[in-house]
């Protein structure tokens, strides 16, 4: 099977369902995929590294980037915290002549859809249920309970727009959700 480069695979899901883990299996088990790296305005969790999981950008800079139309798409997801992707990200990745694997939220995966048409596969990894979302997001230990609350509270409008993605995968068992993401990702970039 022949696989191409210059496709996207779009990733979204509410926060803890899981969506970044399987992103990171496919990346290691389908070598034609290279993951663009978001840019946000938060502070980077302990055990993460700026150009790896995020480039982690003041507000100012995120801002300045924006007023120079560094990004194909980005957002003010929560006040003054802004995620966005940077087209340079997007030309380095092509020009390797890979697929770019995104991990975004749900209006930036829409965003994205929106802007590639075609040339995008967008998937929405989906929770088995809003009580074992929370589960998985206070089993992390990385979250205050008022940041919690929000993300519960997103998660229940973004779940509402899974429809509007190409594939809905439920996050039940991992190991399961990743093989047949898989079949659906190598078809999609096989196909001319």
């Amino acid at each position: 099977m022949k696989i191409r480069g210059g496709k996207c695979i779009i990733f979204s899901a509410p926060s803890g369902a899981g969506k970044t883990t399987i992103v990171h299996r496919l990346i290691k088990e389908i070598p034609s995929l290279s993951f663009s790296v978001s840019a946000c305005s938060r502070e980077a969790r302990p055990n993460e590294k700026n150009g790896i999981d995020y480039y982690f950008l003041s507000s100012d800079e995120f801002k300045e980037k924006i007023t120079n139309n560094e990004f194909i798409e980005w957002e003010e997801v929560y006040a003054n915290n802004y995620y966005g992707t940077l087209t340079s990200e997007i030309e380095k990745i092509w020009s390797e002549e890979k697929s770019v694997i995104f991990d975004v939220d749900v209006v930036g995966g829409l965003n994205l859809k929106n802007y590639f048409v075609a040339k995008a596969l967008a998937i929405f990894v989906q929770p088995p249920s809003l009580e074992i979302l929370e589960e998985r997001l206070r089993s992390r230990k990385t979250e205050t309970e008022e940041k919690i609350q929000m993300r519960i509270q997103k998660a229940t409008l973004e779940m509402k727009r899974a429809n509007e993605f190409d594939y809905i995968l439920v996050n039940n068992d991992l190991e399961i959700a990743v093989n047949e993401i898989k079949e659906v990702v190598l078809k999609f970039l096989a196909a001319e």
